[in-house]
């Protein structure tokens, strides 16, 4: 471990120096996209360069599995259901796709690689998450700004979003999507420093403010909203919005950001996982202590 500890009270973190490197894990990690865990703590990180695929590492750092190099070009996102597949999207390939953890396709979303039409599902899509009723919910993107809705037979219930600062605009990137327990929808405004709140049905409820290019967030079992941002740093939130603590610094050593922190994943021992992009090898396990 590398000694420093970061955050206070019982969100106190220790970084695990080289975790997933070695003889047993990877030379280096590449470009980094985003990251998620799955129900027994094994690590699922997209890696985008230098081979676009899936990574999977046992918690304690072991290389287990690679897959998806056949089909991936430009991942993103990644999210793990609670029925244990992943949703993944893909900017250059226009889709989001559905896999088991053994890496095999299950279904796709859009039409591999071409964009639809103007407002249209997708046009770079960022993250796919699935609500409790089973409805599916997508951050659209980099090429436009949306997001949409789908039943679970895959028909698109309702688009929304125009290029803006107001109440349900979007600014460039829409970089993400949670689910929150009080039953709304959480979308990632990267360039407007915020995230928004939506009913199911995609009207406008509220915003938290006072980011600095919030990237991707997470809601912990305990109702503890992580969040990281460009700045860089990790913000830690309660379920309302408060802010409980901030931390994050620029740097090359072991718990410091070199790039930007990109994405987000807390396990079921609280270790929190972060991502970052513009430069290889920046991934890191944070044990909570």
């Amino acid at each position: 471990m590398s000694g420093t500890i970061y955050g206070k009270g019982d969100r106190r973190f220790e970084v695990v120096p080289d975790w997933g490197r070695g003889k047993r894990g990877l030379g280096q990690f590449g470009l980094v996209s985003m990251v998620a865990c799955d129900a027994h703590d094994r690590v699922y990180v997209f890696q985008r360069e230098p081979e676009a695929m899936m990574l999977v590492f046992e918690p304690d750092g072991t290389l287990a599995a690679r897959w998806g190099e056949a089909y991936f070009k430009h991942p993103h996102g990644v999210w793990i259901a609670p029925d244990q597949t992943l949703y993944c999207t893909d900017r250059d390939r226009q889709t989001v796709t559905q896999w088991s953890l053994d890496g095999d396709l299950l279904r796709t979303w859009g039409t591999p690689d071409k964009p639809g039409t103007d407002g249209a599902p997708f046009n770079e899509p960022t993250r796919a998450i699935i609500a409790p009723n089973g409805d599916m919910y997508v951050s659209d993107g980099y090429g436009q700004h949306r997001a949409h809705r789908f039943a679970a037979d895959g028909t698109v219930i309702r688009s929304w979003g125009e290029k803006g600062t107001g109440p349900g605009q979007f600014g460039w990137p829409v970089h993400s999507v949670a689910w929150h327990p009080e039953g709304k929808l959480l979308i990632v405004d990267r360039e407007n420093n915020r995230v928004q709140h939506f009913t199911p049905e995609g009207d406008y409820l509220d915003e938290w403010t006072d980011f600095s290019m919030p990237q991707d967030l997470f809601i912990d079992p305990e109702g503890i909203i992580y969040i990281v941002e460009g700045l860089p740093r990790v913000t830690l939130m309660t379920l309302d919005g408060e802010v409980i603590d901030r931390w994050g610094e620029r740097g090359d050593a072991p718990g410091q950001f070199r790039a930007s922190p990109h994405s987000c994943w807390v396990d079921r021992q609280g270790s929190l996982y972060v991502g970052e992009v513009t430069t290889h090898d920046c991934f890191q396990k944070f044990v909570r202590r």
